[in-house]
């Protein structure tokens, strides 16, 4: 990342003592985005013999690698070099005899490392508390103690760093020129962001924007989008991918689907170190992101520029206009069917809040908004406060919806003209039944919901994901339907089929990866005569307390991939966990 302390680290080095004793030759030059080559020949020439030349880059190269053979040389490429393209145009002009000469890049593309030849890699971290602190006291009082009475203060105020040096290091500088007193160092605490934000011009945005300037066009309004949640919002991915692809950021390229197209641009961000992993799922994949909080002003700098959104924080005055809005934490109470009136040229509504507790009892959706492709007012995380919204299902360009309906809503048979929908959460307290022309959605990818009962589906199915469905009856007439399927939560409440087993068939989902299965006292006879499909990677059973979970064992322990066994409720009522014997090298540790 921008600021983390490369360049000083390689500067350390440039100027140690043992380091100059050690190499004949030491050379230092800059790479920025619109390098030149010639220069950069012409300068550790300069450098390495004190020679000015004016000769052409070829021949430049070529006086180079003549000066160089036979001497120890150690030369620093720094300003962070943005493509292997560089490496690969000046390579040859810098002899290879063994003799322990190097040669040192810094970059802010963590894949870049690995495409250097014989590269060793240094992956600069944050720093920790102690060290946060100790660069902050160092460049504040030098040689001196931070005085007690400022101590509590200060501690605050380098936490709220975030561990970034840049950041540290511009607060301490501005810190050190002024007399301490607790007074002064409590008004830089509350005016932290807008102190290290503007100070110096901007310095330390500056530093960032490169990072954001070099971008390639098909990332910038990704990254931009990390502007629209809140500070210190942990993001999950999956959520920010499908919102991604609603948006119409992304274009179909080489034959991949959008949805493999977002995971990379997501991994393009993070090797860019601009979004920042939060938490791994235990098969590997990132489950959460963060962005610092530096970055975070940066895309709102560039938002605001560029006017990619519109935040609604007080008064929704003046908005008709705006193509992408979004209702901070502070405005959520503004979320009423006058403002949603008023947003007829809006395209994306956004929510992302916690709770709901002054959303009003009910929001209607006018029939204006026609032109809606992403409407998010519901989060998985949010704990209270169900709003109404009937007649969600008219909007007919929608992409992305994620809404939290009325006890009484009810699907009209009117979703089948919501062709380009690629991603529906609809969550309600009460049972819900979706109409057979759900099925008829042919983009929809991903389905979401809780108390959802979803009629057979009539003919074959490709690569949906289903979540929350309740009491799917999986026969093999529906299994031939659906054989594509990747990720299927299912609950059962009720013996409607004691006769039967509603899972006797879901063996032969023959891609299904994610399995889910909660179910209540009465229903855990699906579970005892469940056999899974050898695909499966994660599976989650939840039952009531009198599930034996004996006879579940053989199955799971045959599974050959699996990574990921959550087990809720039920009990052994032999007090032992037999595994069998393919079980025995299984890579997985219960949770």
């Amino acid at each position: 990342m921008g600021g983390i302390g490369k360049t000083t680290l390689t500067k350390k080095l440039f100027v140690n003592a043992l380091v100059k004793e050690d190499f004949h030759i030491r050379a230092w030059t800059t790479i920025s985005q619109t390098y030149n080559v010639r220069e950069i020949l012409r300068e550790v020439l300069l450098q390495a013999s004190g020679e000015s030349s004016d000769l052409s880059e070829n021949d430049l190269g070529n006086k180079l690698y003549k000066y160089l053979s036979g001497r120890r040389y150690l030369v620093i490429m720094d300003d962070d070099m943005w493509s292997i393209e560089v490496w690969d145009r000046i390579k040859f002009f810098f002899p290879d005899y063994q003799n322990r000469s190097r040669i040192i890049v810094t970059t802010r593309l963590s894949n870049l490392g690995s495409q250097l030849n014989e590269s060793y890699t240094v992956d600069m971290q944050f720093l920790d508390e102690v060290n946060s602190w100790g660069l902050f006291c160092k460049i504040v009082f030098g040689k001196e103690r931070c005085p007690l009475d400022l101590e509590d203060i200060g501690r605050n105020i380098v936490a709220n760093c975030k561990g970034l040096p840049l950041t540290i290091a511009t607060i301490g500088g501005l810190l050190s020129k002024f007399k301490c007193t607790r007074e002064f160092w409590k008004c830089i605490g509350k005016n932290l962001k807008s102190i290290v934000t503007n100070s110096s011009d901007g310095f330390c945005l500056k530093i960032l924007r490169m990072s954001y300037i070099c971008l390639p066009n098909y990332l910038k309004p990704c990254f931009s989008y990390m502007g629209i949640f809140e500070e210190d919002h942990n993001i999950r991915v999956s959520m920010l991918e499908k919102l991604w692809v609603s948006e119409g950021f992304l274009k179909p390229r080489s034959g991949k689907c959008l949805e493999t197209i977002a995971k990379e641009c997501f991994n393009e961000l993070v090797d860019r170190n601009l979004v920042l992993v939060d938490e791994l799922g235990l098969s590997g994949n990132v489950k959460y992101c963060k962005i610092h909080d530096l970055l975070r002003d940066l895309c709102l700098k560039e938002v605001e520029r560029e006017r990619f959104h519109h935040v609604i924080r007080d008064s929704p005055l003046t908005i008709n206009t705006e193509r992408r809005v979004v209702f901070s934490v502070k405005s959520e109470r503004l979320l009423t069917t006058e403002v949603l009136g008023s947003l007829s040229h809006a395209r994306s509504i956004l929510l992302f809040v916690h709770c709901l507790y002054q959303i009003p009892p009910e929001v209607r959706l006018p029939h204006n908004l026609r032109l809606l492709r992403t409407f998010k007012v519901y989060d998985e995380v949010t704990s209270s406060g169900s709003y109404i919204l009937d007649n969600v299902f008219e909007l007919v360009n929608s992409r992305y919806l994620a809404v939290r309906v009325h006890d009484k809503s009810k699907f009209p048979s009117s979703i089948d003209k919501l062709w380009n929908l690629h991603t529906l959460i609809i969550h309600s307290r009460e049972h819900l039944d979706a109409p057979s022309e759900i099925w008829k959605l042919h983009q929809l990818r991903y389905l979401e919901s809780h108390q959802l009962i979803l009629p057979n589906p009539p003919s074959s199915n490709s690569g949906i994901v289903i979540k929350g469905v309740l009491n799917l009856f999986l026969n093999e007439e529906v299994v031939k339907r659906i054989p594509n399927v990747t990720k299927l939560h299912l609950e059962y409440d009720v013996e409607e089929r004691k006769k039967e087993n509603s899972l006797s068939h879901l063996e032969c989902l023959s891609k299904l990866e994610n399995f889910h299965c909660s179910t209540s006292y009465g229903c855990d006879f699906y579970l005892q005569r469940i056999s899974f499909p050898h695909s499966l990677k994660k599976l989650y059973v939840s039952g009531s307390i009198g599930l034996e979970l004996e006879g579940l064992m053989p199955n799971i322990g045959s599974l050959p991939l699996l990574e990921k066994l959550v087990l809720k409720a039920g009990s052994f009522c032999s007090g032992k966990w037999e595994t069998t014997e393919e079980a025995s090298s299984m890579p997985f540790k219960p949770t």
